[in-house]
């Protein structure tokens, strides 16, 4: 039987670590007029995985607005009507790390004239544009990994094995 834990925003680093929690977040496939996908090489916690964009949901926040805060935290960019396209059990993250999280995937076309640009230089160190047909950059973010998947198969519901 699910247990439901209240969440509060003072105890989030330790709910994050803890096991007896699953964490949603989501995962926003960024692509351009050309069909590729924007991906960052992540540093610090994360280094030296490659993965699209996105970020934990802070309670009560939509997928929606949970996709736009955070591209425009990690890059800089407005984004608009982000779309869910997928869901992303990322158990092997859990296996390895201890930290099981659920991925909501989400897509928006960018068709801007501001480029993306690092904005947390503590969380990412480069930005590639990636034609969806060539191999991912690696190494691979799991959830990331998924969410690509899950776009090019164009099926919506990634499933651990």
């Amino acid at each position: 039987m699910a247990k439901f834990f209240p969440v509060k925003r003072q105890e989030e680093g330790k709910i994050m670590s803890n096991p007896q929690y699953v964490v949603v977040g989501v995962g926003v496939l960024i692509t351009n007029r050309q069909g590729q996908i924007l991906v960052g090489k992540r540093s610090s916690k994360h280094a030296p995985y490659w993965s699209i964009f996105g970020g934990h949901v802070d309670p009560g926040e939509s997928f929606e607005a949970c996709a736009i805060r955070e591209i425009k935290e990690e890059i800089g960019i407005d984004i608009t009507s982000p779309t869910v396209f997928g869901i992303s059990n990322n158990v092997e993250t859990f296996r390895q790390e201890g930290k099981h999280t659920v991925s909501i995937c989400m897509h928006v076309e960018y068709n801007g004239t501001v480029a993306p640009q690092i904005m947390e230089t503590d969380k990412c160190e480069n930005l590639l544009w990636i034609s969806p047909t060539d191999p991912l950059p690696e190494p691979h973010f799991e959830a990331s990994r998924n969410a690509i998947d899950l776009w090019l198969t164009q099926r919506f519901y990634h499933q651990p094995i």
